[in-house]
């Protein structure tokens, strides 16, 4: 039974992040995403490049395979990226090829291309009246032969070079000066080769001039004779000589496939199949040869090489995806699961941990120490054979197993041993905790195989098969107690709530997060930054109140959103005009009733209202949804995206603030409020404090925002037409500001009572006074907060744990000055600087600011929506 792709993905759960030009690509067409922007001068940019490539694949599965291709690209020996095998079929399509070497080009990696040209020779031959002659499938070459074959492969060479140069890809011509070759057997076969050397130097100087070594399988026997050499034996001994991570086979079916069943060969692991392989009646001839020929080559080279036989259009996908699609052969892995040192071997085991341990390799422990560890409690230790991942399993009887130790490679991790070893445990423990370091390049992986975590001080705690948020809470206070996991997690004293984030020890600021389990579905809860899109798929949205402030900002994105088309605007004052400021279609307003939007719920006709609508007046319209949506048939309701205060403090809703509350939650919702803009700014401002908060007196926060937080009013214009204009105007503020609500503001009382779920005493309260400016958007949030008396404060700290507690967050900078208005003025983020501590240490001053009608409302808007809807976070937003 063959093995079949142990990571594989579905291209319809891939997110297309905002590309530079639409139209949007057909999924998975990695051929054509190629050829489209190879072809633009303007589009060339790295970092572009990289982007679209996630539109065949996940962010993680790219950044990765790319980390890894270009760390070899950029070593010592340039040319161990990969050796491209072009066979003389594929080098007819010369467009598709050029297309697709020229897209890793672009990327900064450098294949070494070898090139065949059998069908074409056979093609000259017979036009020239020369009947090819084989045996056992080796071409005899004679003179003749020999003369025509040099020329059809310097010409097609050529040919492939021009095609590359013409796309803007250097490429050099190399027909000579790399293959030494002795006679195979002169008498039997004529001038056919058998290679005896390889010299890389002209490929490494190409590559380090920038320019792609383009390569024919002629060889030269010592006294200069040029002889003909079989193209894959050739690539097989380049690969040999450079050890590259890939050695590609170019073919025009796009991999190997079963002989009976038909079905292509996803992944072959020659250690665990061969022999099977070479017994199965339809591997033969062909196949047969193929087969001992990359397993005698796979054998040659370290582990972290692999065979892989793809069609050039679909080069791409099978770099940067763990799918894949061709036909991947690899040397593989035999798992392991061992109760004891010796049964791995202690020496072996003692060299994985000193390699790769973080805690070894930062001095945080010694190896002895690892040692030592081991012999408290019963344990397993799972792996491969060659050790490309190591994991230890403590598991003492009647007690909740805790992997102390996952050492992966790099090959383990490019080759999916990691995944495989985790699934070993699995099968063995319904229920794991573990532990990762923040800085783990690796650390997207924790969390898509977690049911649950939070992060305290640069390390997290994962967990599977636990649901129940008081049983995790009982457990992890077990494992502290028995010292089992290396540091406390969860807060003390009767008031900290669940899985509250727990204060750090004196002497140390770090940041804190807070987040929560749930039992998994098919949209799985992830507690990161970097949420991982589950679709890319179009969505449809229909915007009721499109006539404010916020209302226009909204519009303008998602003109430019790859996945979101708005296709209602709802606004009694402006209905039947034509809406402005969306380019993709045409969109005229409607006056939608609550009939009108409870039919088109039930009726499937959006994915996803958002309610732009003044506080008091969402109600009907969120009822009128939630009666469509019982009566829809085969489907879920929508999502809602409410902008105004209505349901900031309603259970069954959803407060989102994706920066500081549990991204899943959002992901899994269908009922979100959008945060004010004072309070986002506020709750941003105070998040990393709120463990450090004096306990009995609240912060004050002085909320500076220019008047278009004061919102619009209904005008007429000249034309007639109905149109808007500030409730407050820079004149009415005679340049100045205007103090308001100065005291029970609404988001005041929001802050608040959010804020209180991250602290470890709850119960936050915050002092707000919001005054109105006189420019037109922005607001600068100055905090003078209280801090514990127990102990003197310094800035520097603060600083580290605004960047700890941000860290990785796209829309969050963090800066030691204090920010102005520019900073935030047409920004999409919060900006946060100042961090001035008084004399006595006991008192910060911080000062945060952000765009009240992006950041404060329809980026978070926008953010919201990409979550609910499965798309990628920061789709549509520049």
């Amino acid at each position: 039974m063959l093995s079949s792709r142990l990571i594989a993905r579905s291209l319809s759960g891939r997110a297309l992040p905002a590309l530079l030009s639409p139209p949007r690509l057909p999924r998975g067409d990695s051929h054509q995403l190629a050829k489209r922007f190879v072809q633009s001068v303007a589009q060339t940019d790295r970092d572009t490049i990289t982007r679209l490539l996630y539109s065949i694949g996940t962010k993680r599965e790219v950044e990765r395979h790319l980390r890894i291709f270009s760390s070899s690209s950029h070593s010592s020996e340039p040319a161990k990226f990969a050796v491209i095998k072009v066979g003389g079929a594929v080098l007819s399509q010369l467009d598709e090829l050029a297309y697709s070497l020229s897209f890793l080009y672009k990327l900064g990696l450098y294949p070494v291309v070898l090139h065949g040209g059998g069908p074409q020779l056979n093609q000259i031959l017979e036009d020239a009246g020369v009947v090819p002659d084989y045996s056992e499938g080796i071409r005899i070459t004679d003179a003749k032969t020999l003369q025509i074959a040099r020329r059809v492969f310097l010409e097609w060479n050529l040919k492939l070079v021009g095609a590359l140069e013409r796309l803007g890809t250097r490429a050099r011509p190399i027909t000579s000066g790399v293959f030494t070759a002795d006679y195979l057997d002169k008498e039997k076969y004529g001038l056919v080769g058998r290679i005896t050397k390889v010299d890389k130097r002209p490929l490494e100087a190409s590559i380090r001039a920038g320019a792609l070594p383009i390569l024919t399988s002629l060889a030269e026997s010592p006294d200069g004779q040029i002889l003909n050499v079989n193209a894959d034996i050739a690539a097989g001994e380049l690969a040999k000589e450079l050890e590259p991570l890939k050695i590609v086979f170019l073919n025009d079916k796009g991999g190997m496939f079963h002989g009976v069943t038909g079905e292509k060969l996803d992944v072959i692991n020659l250690d665990e199949e061969y022999d099977t392989l070479m017994k199965e009646p339809w591997v033969k001839y062909g196949t047969k040869l193929k087969l001992r020929e990359f397993k005698e080559l796979l054998d040659h080279l370290p582990r972290t090489s692999s065979v892989a036989v793809i069609s050039a259009n679909m080069l791409q996908k099978e770099l940067f995806t763990d799918s894949g699609a061709g036909t991947l052969i690899r040397r593989g892995y035999k798992l392991f699961k061992h109760d004891g040192l010796d049964k791995v071997g202690p020496d072996r085991f003692r060299q994985v941990v000193h390699d790769r341990d973080p805690d070894v390799l930062s001095g945080l422990q010694s190896v002895t120490q690892v040692l030592n560890d081991l012999k408290q409690t019963p344990y397993t230790i799972f792996g491969d054979e060659p050790l490309d991942v190591l994991a230890v399993v403590s598991h003492p009887p009647g007690e909740i197993p805790v992997m102390t130790k996952l050492l992966p490679s790099r090959s383990g991790v490019l080759n999916s041993v990691m995944d495989n070893v985790f699934n070993s445990i699995k099968k063995d423990h319904r229920k794991l905790f573990w532990t990762s370091h923040a800085d783990d390049e690796n650390r997207q992986w924790h969390f898509e195989r977690a049911d649950g975590s939070f992060t305290r001080g640069g390390k997290s705690l994962f967990w599977y098969g636990v649901h129940d948020i008081k049983d995790v809470e009982r457990i992890v206070r077990e494992l502290e107690e028995k010292g089992r996991i290396d540091r406390s997690y969860l807060p003390v004293g009767p008031s900290a709530g669940p899985l509250a984030s727990s204060s750090p020890s004196v002497g140390a600021l770090p940041g804190t997060r807070s987040y929560s389990t749930r039992v998994p579905s098919s949209k799985r809860g992830y507690a990161t930054a970097a949420y991982p899109p589950t679709t890319t798929e179009p969505k449809r949205l229909a915007l009721i109140g499109a006539r404010g402030y916020t209302g226009q900002a909204l519009t303008t994105l998602l003109s430019s959103h790859p996945h979101l088309d708005l296709t209602h605007v709802s606004s009694r004052q402006l209905e039947g005009h034509e809406l402005e400021g969306y380019t993709k279609s045409k969109v005229v307003y409607s006056n939608l009733s609550v009939a009108d939007v409870e039919k088109m719920e039930e009726e499937g006709q959006v994915d996803a209202w958002v309610m732009a609508l003044p506080n008091g007046v969402c109600k009907p319209f969120v009822d009128a949804v939630d009666r469509g949506a019982q009566k829809k048939k085969g489907g879920e309701g929508s999502v809602i995206v409410d902008l105004s205060a209505d349901y900031r403090f309603e259970q069954g809703w959803t407060y989102g603030l994706p920066e500081l509350y549990n991204r899943s939650e959002i992901r899994s919702s269908k009922r979100i409020s959008n945060p004010g803009c004072y309070a986002t700014s506020t709750q941003l401002l105070l998040a990393p404090l709120v463990s450090h908060l004096r306990p009995g007196v609240s912060p004050t926060v002085l909320g500076l925002s220019g008047y278009s937080g004061a919102g619009t009013v209904p005008i007429t214009d000249s034309d007639g037409k109905p149109g808007s204009a500030p409730k407050v105007t820079p004149e009415a503020l005679q340049g100045g500001v205007k103090p308001y609500s100065l005291t029970d503001h609404i988001h005041e009382r929001e802050a608040g009572y959010h804020l209180s779920s991250l602290s470890p005493r709850g119960g936050v309260k915050v002092a707000f006074i919001p005054a109105v400016a006189s420019w037109f958007s922005g607001i600068i949030s100055t905090a003078s907060v209280p801090l514990d008396e127990a102990r003197k404060y310094r800035a520097a700290e603060l600083v580290d744990a605004f960047h700890e507690r941000y860290k990785g967050e796209k829309l969050i900078n963090v800066r030691r000055d204090v920010p102005s208005l520019g900073d935030v003025q047409g920004r999409h983020g919060w900006t946060v600087g100042g961090f001035q501590v008084s004399s006595t240490g006991d008192r910060v001053v911080v000062v945060g600011g952000l765009d009240n009608l992006l950041k404060g409302a329809a980026t978070q808007c926008l953010q919201n929506l990409n979550l609910a809807l499965g798309l990628d976070e920061y789709a549509g937003i520049p």
